[in-house]
């Protein structure tokens, strides 16, 4: 017996290693060819290296990069330095002293460049830069989805031949998350001139791909999702300790009826957040409003309780076997993603740009919200056991913590038809149940 347990005890300790091997690896299969691109094209020869555009591309159909932005590092093979740059900077300049008259922008042997904010000179610009390190998702955006800089490498190979390609590369957005791979020459990129009736081409190519990792970004989970409906009076809150938990004394978080300043100089990543059951700077939650003849109808509301972060250009995937039979979505945007080819149960959704594509601060503007209308298959339409309810949601393409599935609202055992007394209840049901989560 005690060779059984010993076995059984080393069964499990196995499977969880291989769990954790498993969540550090890239792979996100709602997006399999998810990934950052990252373009080095070398545009002309210099007397002592080239002169190169770099060029990042989020290829991430949910995942965008946003402020205070990217940071894209490297380590030089040889004894390169950057004469100047355009578009971007290094953040730091390293020891120059070997060099006498002209000073380069970085002497470091592993340099680290950041973008340039809006508003630069436009002598210091070229197309694609000056966001501030923010890059837009490939769904939400495919025109900004794409930051760009412009390098004069000095020290360095002047042919094909003797270039030495850059190693080590990171991507820093801003925090870790993402691992990269080797630099891979490739065929060299073509672009097409402003009158459209020339293409040119570059000189040298490669390029290195990132790949995302929730489990390397952040140690503990970043969002969470309640549930409720009109056919039972129970709220199913956010499991427990979700992303952490409140300590004793209460420390790492502020009450929510207590003034709270935020310390000069202190790091805007570093979240404050309003002290609930789990910790969360996310909460979505998901009510099943009410039930038509041949309607369903849904409202989702997004809560920040993190009081020293606005999120801009935030969105949200929700996979759902009813997607498929969307009517209508009231106040946000959206497109089904289709990971599963035919198979459409999985939509991205993202505010209305100027209305609510910023998601507030914790506090009374500290939310966003909006209603879906679905239509019912006769064939596959059920409230039982919890098919109304999401299989899976993202925020910022971080999963967010499920209740589990035996806590979800149930149906109950006798159905009241769809009289003017059950539309009723169900309109007073769903106002009291957003005002508890407001009042909370």
């Amino acid at each position: 017996m005690e060779l059984f347990s010993t076995q059984i005890r080393g069964f499990f300790i196995g499977l969880v290693f291989c769990i954790c091997l498993a969540s550090t690896n890239a792979y996100d299969p709602l997006d399999p060819n998810g990934n950052i691109t990252v373009k080095w094209d070398v545009i002309s020869w210099t007397d002592d290296g080239y002169i190169a555009v770099v060029t990042i591309f989020n290829f991430q159909k949910y995942r965008h990069i946003e402020t205070p932005g990217w940071k894209l590092g490297w380590v030089w093979r040889k004894k390169e330095v950057i004469w100047s740059a355009l578009g971007g900077q290094a953040t730091e300049q390293g020891d120059c002293s070997r060099f006498k008259g002209s000073i380069p922008h970085c002497c470091k042997r592993n340099p680290t460049i950041v973008d340039l904010m809006p508003g630069t000179p436009y002598n210091q610009q070229i197309a694609n830069c000056c966001k501030g390190g923010v890059i837009s998702s490939w769904v939400q955006n495919p025109t900004a989805s794409a930051s760009s800089f412009q390098l004069s490498v000095g020290l360095a190979g002047t042919s094909n031949k003797t270039v030495s390609l850059p190693v080590n590369f990171t991507l820093l957005t801003p925090g870790p998350g993402y691992t990269c791979g080797p630099a891979v020459k490739v065929p060299s990129s073509k672009f097409l001139t402003s009158d459209k009736r020339r293409v040119t081409q570059a000189l040298m190519t490669w390029n290195v791909t990132c790949t995302y990792s929730q489990f390397l970004a952040q140690k503990t989970p970043t969002c969470c999702v309640s549930l409720s409906s009109f056919y039972n009076e129970t709220i199913v809150g956010c499991p427990t300790c979700s992303c952490g938990c409140p300590n004793r004394t209460q420390t790492n978080c502020v009450n929510a009826k207590s003034p709270h300043l935020s310390l000069p100089g202190s790091n805007p990543q570093t979240p404050l957040l309003r002290c609930t059951s789990h910790m969360c700077p996310i909460r979505v939650h998901w009510h099943v409003k009410l039930n038509y003849k041949e309607y369903w109808r849904v409202k989702i509301a997004i809560t920040n309780f993190n009081y020293m972060k606005n999120y801009t250009h935030w969105n949200l995937v929700v996979q759902h076997p009813n997607l498929n039979n969307l009517t209508e979505i009231f106040s946000f945007n959206h497109q089904s993603l289709n990971p599963y080819g035919p198979i459409n149960d999985t939509a991205m959704m993202w505010g209305v740009e100027f209305y609510n594509d910023l998601l507030m601060q914790a506090g009374e503007d500290g939310n966003v919200q909006s209603e879906l209308l679905f239509g019912k298959d006769k064939f596959t339409f059920t409230f039982d056991k919890g098919w109304a309810f999401p299989r899976r949601i993202y925020f910022n393409g971080d999963n967010c913590v499920m209740p589990p599935p035996d806590a979800y609202p149930y149906l109950p055992n006798e159905s009241h038809g769809n009289s003017p007394v059950y539309v009723l209840s169900s309109i007073v049901g769903a106002a009291f149940t957003f005002f508890i989560l407001a009042w909370l």
